[in-house]
């Protein structure tokens, strides 16, 4: 009896709580058993969508190297590309030259006579100053084709007034008036704006008085002005050709050729040179080594691999990485023609130890002047190298292309990673529900347990004590 009550005793001694009170804490041990059945599948998602996020970067990085390198191309990969040309001039005094891409070089000999020039026209002196009356009226001031009217009244009838009237009158198709002051009164002076012998200035009174006579011009009519500059064209010849303008600058002599006339010529004419423009071919060229370069850089830290820290980049012997480099090199390497410029190498661009490009400039513009056709057919059309690189990125970048396939595939992985992360919720939830309910019903019976031992011992405790009998 002694036994059973202390067996009871302790099952009580081993619960604080009350009779009737919880023996489990079910909330503590269900969550502990739901992070430990967890804890591996968690680990394995995050490892997995670690993995594939640093692959979608990798990815990326590549795919923008690509094609920030494959923009470099265009100054390279089409035919008119090489089509820049430059002009010059043996003598700028005598005209400067500029020349759009086609134009046909060659040299030609320019002779300017005269340069075309606008009219200018100075009055008589009014000796009453700015401010002397110069009569009423209405004039009809004419530049070349073009005229307007203006009436001359009290409010603008002195010099300085018609010569302000005379710029803001609406339809002025050029002449601008200054008042000039001399020591004998003063002088208004009309300039044209216009140059060419087609654009002269007239001026006629039209209110049939003679009260603005003294502002008249025109032919026959020259006495109230004298003219310091005549309306005049440009004269000049090119490779003997005889060539008028009313302007200074001239397009239409040379296709593609735009002359800005300086000077007349002294002692023979100046000499225009049209030729390739190998500064401007040579740049691009050395500009797309400078995109590969960087483009080479950007593959070797995604492949790289450091002994001393064990790291690898992200992609390193990754098969679509060591495909593009391996398709690139082919092309680089590849010859086109059958000229003595027909690969890079002999440009004087030569692959490093390293992977990148180096350019020896004096080789690469001995190319370009011995040669220039040739240095466009290594580079250009479907045939040449920058044409071959832009197809083969083209390729490669475009919908279905290896690298959006790749980016494609890994963006359906870590979706499905994403969907295994929210089945492995539903499923712990739906763990943590059934262990609760377990649990719970195993807390309420342990409860009832603990009630009826503690009755028990209760009762047991309340017999009275038996006295063993002595032994006869």
């Amino acid at each position: 009896m002694a036994t059973g009550s202390s067996v009871v005793s302790v099952a009580a001694s081993g619960n604080a709580a009350a009779a009737g009170g919880s023996v489990i804490n079910v909330a503590s041990l269900v969550s502990q058993l739901v992070a430990a059945t967890r804890a591996p599948q968690d680990a394995r998602i995050a490892n997995q969508t670690a993995a594939v996020t640093s692959e979608i970067s990798a990815v990326g990085t590549l795919k923008g190297a690509l094609s920030t390198f494959q923009a470099s191309l265009a100054s390279l990969s089409t035919p008119g590309a090489f089509a820049a040309v430059a002009a010059s001039s043996s003598n700028p005094g005598v005209f400067q030259a500029s020349a759009a891409s086609g134009s046909q070089p060659g040299s030609y000999s320019v002779t300017v006579t005269a340069l075309a020039s606008a009219q200018q026209l100075l009055s008589g002196a009014f000796a009453g100053g700015s401010s002397a009356t110069v009569g009423t009226g209405t004039l009809q001031l004419q530049l070349g084709g073009s005229s307007f009217t203006l009436a001359v009244d009290a409010s603008n009838n002195t010099v300085s007034g018609l010569a302000a009237a005379i710029n803001s009158a609406s339809g002025n198709p050029g002449i601008n008036a200054t008042v000039i002051q001399g020591t004998d009164g003063a002088h208004l002076l009309l300039s044209s704006s216009l140059a060419g012998a087609a654009n002269t200035i007239a001026i006629t009174e039209t209110d049939a008085g003679t009260g603005l006579a003294a502002l008249t011009y025109g032919s026959g009519n020259t006495t109230h002005y004298t003219q310091n500059a005549a309306a005049q064209d440009a004269s000049f010849s090119i490779a003997g050709v005889a060539y008028t303008s009313a302007s200074n600058t001239v397009s239409g002599a040379i296709s593609g050729v735009s002359l800005t006339l300086t000077g007349t010529s002294t002692g023979g004419g100046a000499t225009l040179s049209i030729s390739n423009d190998t500064h401007t071919v040579s740049a691009n060229i050395q500009g797309f080594v400078a995109a590969y370069n960087t483009l080479q850089g950007s593959i070797a830290s995604l492949g790289s691999y450091d002994a001393s820290s064990h790291s690898a980049g992200p992609m390193l012997g990754d098969p679509l990485l060591t495909g593009v480099q391996t398709q690139l090199r082919h092309v680089l390497q590849s010859l086109v023609g059958s000229s003595a410029y027909n690969s890079l190498a002999s440009l004087g661009i030569t692959t490093q130890k390293d992977g990148t490009l180096a350019v020896d400039s004096s080789r690469l513009q001995a190319a370009l002047s011995g040669n220039f056709g040739a240095v466009s057919q290594l580079f250009s059309g479907t045939t040449g190298i920058a044409g071959q690189l832009d197809s083969l990125l083209t390729q490669q970048l475009t919908k279905g292309g290896s690298i959006d396939s790749r980016s494609q595939t890994l963006v359906k992985q870590s979706n499905a990673l994403g969907k295994q992360t929210d089945a492995l919720n539903t499923q712990m939830d739906a763990l943590t529900a059934s262990l609760t309910q377990q649990y719970s019903a195993l807390n309420v019976l342990l409860s009832s347990l603990q009630t009826t031992s503690a009755y028990l011992t209760q009762a047991i405790n309340g017999l009275p004590s038996v006295q063993g009998r002595p032994n006869a």
